[in-house]
This record gives C-alpha cells, sequence and structure tokens, in this order.
C-alpha cells in the first residue's frame, strides 16, 4: 500500500513538472543553441544524479548488462522523445508543443495493446481517453493557423513523431525493466539521451550565429537539469515500475493544463472559454481512465481468486 502511495506522488510530482518544462524550454532555447540545450540538460543531469548515487552507496553494483538496457530507452524518450521539443518550441508555441504531447496516452494504449495482451481497455479507459483527446482538440482549435506555416507545421510533425518514439521507449521500459533502481536507470537514461542529442547538435545546429547567452536562459537551464531532468523523470520511472502505463500516461493530459496556466501567469497569454471548456473535459477524462484500471485491477484479482478456488 506504501509503494502505491508513494507511486501515485511521483506521478503527481510528473504532472506538475513536466508541466512547466515545455516553457522553461521555450525560454532556454532563446540563448543556446536548441539540441545543444537540450542535450547539455540532459547529459548533467544525468551525471549529478550517477554522482549522488556513487557518494550514497558506494558498494552498488552496476555492470554493463545493466547499462546496455537503458540506453534504447534513454535515446527513444529524450533524444527523439522530448529532446526534440526542445528544437521544434523554436517554431511552435510551447503550449503547443505540451497539448501535442497529450496524444500520447493515445498512442501508449494503441502500442501497449499491440504489444501487450495483458493490458487491456474497458469501456471506462477507452470513454476516457476520447475526453482527453476532446478536450486537446478543443484547445487545439485555437492554433489552426500554425498549418499553414511551413516551419510550424514541420515542428508540428516532429513534435508527433516525438510522442511516438517517447511511447516505444515507455514499452521498453515496461518490457525490460532491469534490476536496478529507478534513479540509475534514469541516471543511464538522461546521459545516453544527452549524448545522442549533442551528436545530433553537432550535425544540426547553426553554431556560426549563436544566440546571445541571458540570465534566463541560465536560469530555465539549472530549473530543468534539477527539476525537468532528476526530479521529474526519476519519478516518471518509479511510477512506470509500479503502475499501469496506461494510467501513468495521463499526465500528459495535465502538462498541458499546467503548461497554459504557466503562459496566462507568466506570459500573459489569454485562456478563452475554449480553453476552460478543455480544462473540464480533460480532468473528466482522467478520472474515467484512473478509474477504468481500478476496476479492471480489481477484475483480475477477482479473477485470480476464483482460479485458486
Amino acid at each position: 500500500m506504501k509503494s502505491n502511495l508513494t507511486a501515485y506522488f511521483a506521478l503527481a510530482l510528473v504532472c506538475f513538472f513536466w508541466g512547466t518544462t515545455y516553457l522553461a524550454a521555450r525560454i532556454g532555447v532563446t540563448g543556446f543553441p536548441a539540441l545543444f540545450f537540450m542535450g547539455f540538460r540532459n547529459l548533467v543531469a544525468g551525471a549529478l544524479l550517477l554522482l549522488f548515487l556513487v557518494l550514497r552507496n558506494r558498494s552498488f553494483r552496476w555492470t554493463w548488462a545493466d547499462i546496455r538496457l537503458q540506453l534504447v530507452p534513454g535515446f527513444c524518450m529524450l533524444t527523439f522523445g522530448t529532446g526534440l521539443v526542445g528544437w521544434c518550441v523554436q517554431f511552435i508555441p510551447s503550449g503547443l508543443a505540451a497539448l501535442l504531447y497529450a496524444t500520447v496516452p493515445i498512442f501508449t494504449i494503441l502500442i501497449n495493446m499491440l504489444a501487450r495482451r495483458e493490458e487491456r481497455i474497458n469501456a471506462h479507459v477507452a470513454t476516457g481517453m476520447m475526453l482527453g483527446l476532446a478536450g486537446v482538440m478543443l484547445v487545439f482549435r485555437d492554433n489552426l493557423d500554425y498549418l499553414t506555416n511551413r516551419s510550424s507545421f514541420l515542428g508540428i510533425c516532429v513534435t508527433l513523431a516525438s510522442c511516438v518514439s517517447w511511447c516505444l521507449g515507455g514499452l521498453y521500459t515496461k518490457s525490460f525493466p532491469g534490476k536496478t533502481d529507478s534513479f540509475f536507470n534514469a541516471a543511464i537514461q538522461m546521459i545516453a539521451g544527452g549524448v545522442g542529442l549533442l551528436t545530433l547538435s553537432a550535425f544540426n545546429d547553426d553554431w556560426t550565429n549563436l544566440p546571445a547567452m541571458r540570465p534566463q536562459s541560465i536560469m530555465a537551464l539549472v530549473y530543468l537539469i534539477f527539476f525537468g531532468s532528476i526530479l521529474a523523470y526519476a519519478s516518471y520511472l518509479f511510477a512506470m515500475s509500479r503502475l499501469p502505463a496506461g494510467l501513468v500516461s495521463i499526465y500528459a493530459y495535465i502538462n498541458p493544463l499546467v503548461a497554459l496556466v504557466l503562459g496566462f501567469l507568466i506570459l500573459d497569454e489569454k485562456i478563452t472559454w475554449l480553453t476552460a471548456l478543455a480544462f473540464t473535459v480533460t480532468l473528466s477524462g482522467v478520472f474515467l481512465v484512473n478509474r477504468g484500471y481500478q476496476l479492471q485491477k480489481r477484475k483480475n484479482t477477482l479473477t485470480l481468486i476464483n482460479s485458486h478456488e
């Protein structure tokens, strides 16, 4: 019971702090090459977390097999997942990027249904997913103009592709959880993701016309290292190891709401009645997804008990 409560608390941290990272990334890339910024953030965060583990427990045994197991999710979830979002927010608003990432639960459910037959959905989960998607579309309706701009349209397409890559990485962590703890896994994945992004930066970032480095960009980098990467990412992996993948994916519904509120408070972006309606619809979807997995777990428990009688 205590482990479940801790997992739910970890999920709550993910829901809030990852909602703030879109705004922080948009601020950060104004003072750094985008891919370098995201790569440096993950590499430093992973190295600091690994150093903390070494200092805390020097007898902790790591093998190459343990490290190798975390490389795939590191590349999928950080290099080609959220790492690319830092590049995309140069061309689309941070709130829109967060809204596009709300498609993650849909991709997660579909991929898990194909790859993990034991994760079936019931009517509550299906309805909740549809409500969540409807809530996202209500807000997206106000951003259709971005589809007519070539750079913005490319940013939207890359963001959606990164959603799929993130889901594949999440599925890999569920299928091959490894024997090490969540913090070690997070550290190795962040280091791998950071190295991957720095490699992409070497081939894609324009180093001839560097933007002026501003204090806000440096503050955004520090914030993302400690809160967006170390705290939130480790919490995500812990929640994924304890809760159903579809339930954990509801963070993608909460993140856009956090991003929109921050945009209103910090960037003075307006919130219309359509946005307020989206809040209500989306949160209703979150409740139904949560309720659906509770009912599914109860049904599976009863089935297991009856099979032993």
